[in-house]
């Protein structure tokens, strides 16, 4: 709770710190004030009974909520790092964007430890609304202003779903809090169909904020018209938001009525991973081709919501882990390479241009591919042998899927690689690109050893 705390008030500083037009200082705020809220959390995770000491009305922190928490501030000051450059081109608007940020951060550690709905449902306001702005932000791009209106309009949508499912769900049981939910779920031998319909709506909500099909038609739009920093705060922060309160909810509330919903999850996603990958292949734009890859790895994630093992928490968590090293890499290579149509050509002879820059990107592409030893490849390992005895056919399904995304990661890389006309345009790397290129690397190429760790 006091990294929530600090987090917020960090936010509010910025706002007024930008008044003296001093984009460092607001950035040295911002990174304190992540890193004094890691520290917490980290001291709270060393406690013996976090869930007696850390729980308040409607939230409590213990290790599952602190872990999702962490990797969280890890990305979003990755994030804010890597968009400096770009945010400081706007001195008068740099306190906002930061703040900004931050308050959606403050949704994301709510939705990962709520305890009651009306608590779920307020973080995913605070996570929504400043990214909604955020994706707006490119005045004069149209393609920002489109991004930002169909985000706001189908994200309103599906949070009247949500709301509409809730609804339903308070009828069947008459609480808000998820363990009294998941208490009078599981005692009763038949349930209102009240609970069947909020369930499915419950469900359709989700599906929408995590980008899976055939919910998923936003995600392209939104991803290729919002500045790319946010695209990749997008990627890595709010998915961890939005699946940390999904595999909360479901393995809380609904383990009883696994029969009931496992099928249709299931099915689902098989379409995403199908869906995400084939869409893929023939994509010319290099935010659009993240946002297809995004959609297939919303299918690999769903197996931990599936499965009913007791590491599903810990599987998921490190899978987005492993999957944030790459996205805020590649987006900060996006944004180096100042490609205003953003096509996947601008990284050709990347290799030969910048060596550096060109080794993190092969790195980033063959991580999200789940090629060994890089830690893509220990988190898909994890997802898939968490939900092989379970659902041996889909795991088989995912893996098919992980080839067939082979071939579009693969020939991005040979864009990397290739020596054929390649452009003299020099790139200008800051200091503070090189720092979060270099983390990074590290986590892609080390990140695995913690896996074998655990």
């Amino acid at each position: 709770m006091n990294a929530l705390i600090v987090i917020f008030i960090t936010g509010l500083l910025s706002l007024f710190i930008a008044f003296a037009k001093k984009p460092l200082l607001v950035l040295i705020t911002a990174c304190a004030g992540l890193v004094t809220a890691a520290i917490l959390l980290a001291q709270q995770w060393g406690l013996e009974t976090p869930q007696s000491l850390f729980k308040y009305k409607g939230l409590l922190f213990d290790h599952n909520a602190i872990g999702y928490s962490l990797v969280a501030i890890l990305f979003a000051f990755l994030a804010i790092l890597a968009g400096y450059k770009s945010f400081k081109e706007n001195e008068e608007h740099i306190g906002d964007y930061v703040a900004l940020l931050l308050f959606s951060l403050v949704g994301a550690m709510c939705m990962v430890s709520y305890t009651d709905l009306f608590m779920f449902f307020l973080g995913l306001e605070i996570l929504s609304i400043p990214i909604y702005v955020m994706a707006g932000t490119k005045k004069k791009d149209v393609r920002s202003s489109e991004a930002s209106i169909k985000y706001f309009l189908t994200g309103a949508f599906a949070t009247g779903v949500l709301l509409f499912g809730i609804a339903w769900l308070y009828g069947a049981v008459g609480s808000f809090d998820i363990n009294v939910i998941g208490m009078k779920i599981n005692l009763e031998a038949s349930h209102s169909s009240l609970l069947y319909v909020g369930l499915l709506l419950i469900l359709a909500a989700f599906l929408f904020k995590v980008g899976a099909a055939p919910f998923h038609f936003w995600s392209p739009d939104v991803y290729s018209g919002s500045p790319s920093i946010v695209t990749g705060y997008m990627a890595a922060v709010v998915k961890i938001g939005a699946f940390g309160a999904f595999i909360k909810l479901f393995t809380v509330c609904f383990p009883s009525l696994h029969e009931f919903w496992a099928p249709a999850l299931a099915g689902l996603a098989i379409l995403t991973m199908f869906v995400g990958n084939l869409s893929a292949l023939s994509q010319i734009t290099f935010k659009r081709l993240l946002a297809y890859s995004s959609i297939t790895h919303v299918g690999y994630a769903l197996l931990t919501i599936l499965s009913t093992d007791g590491g599903s928490q810990f599987n998921l968590l490190f899978y987005l882990f492993a999957y944030g090293f790459s996205i805020i890499s590649l987006i900060t290579i996006s944004m180096l390479l100042n490609d205003e149509e953003d096509k996947i050509e601008a990284f050709k002879g990347l290799g030969k241009r910048h060596p550096f820059l060109g080794f993190v990107a092969i790195l980033a592409l063959l991580s999200l591919a789940g090629v060994p030893p890089l830690v893509g490849f220990f988190g898909k390992y994890l997802v898939f042998a968490g939900a092989i005895s379970e659902f041996p056919t889909l795991v088989v399904i995912a893996i098919i899927n992980s080839g067939i995304g082979i071939y579009y990661y693969l020939k991005t890389i040979m864009t990397v690689v290739s020596k054929d006309d390649v452009s003299e345009a020099k790139i200008e790397v800051t200091g503070i690109q090189y720092f979060v290129l270099v983390v990074c690397a590290l986590g892609l190429l080390l990140g695995g050893l913690f896996a074998s760790h655990v």
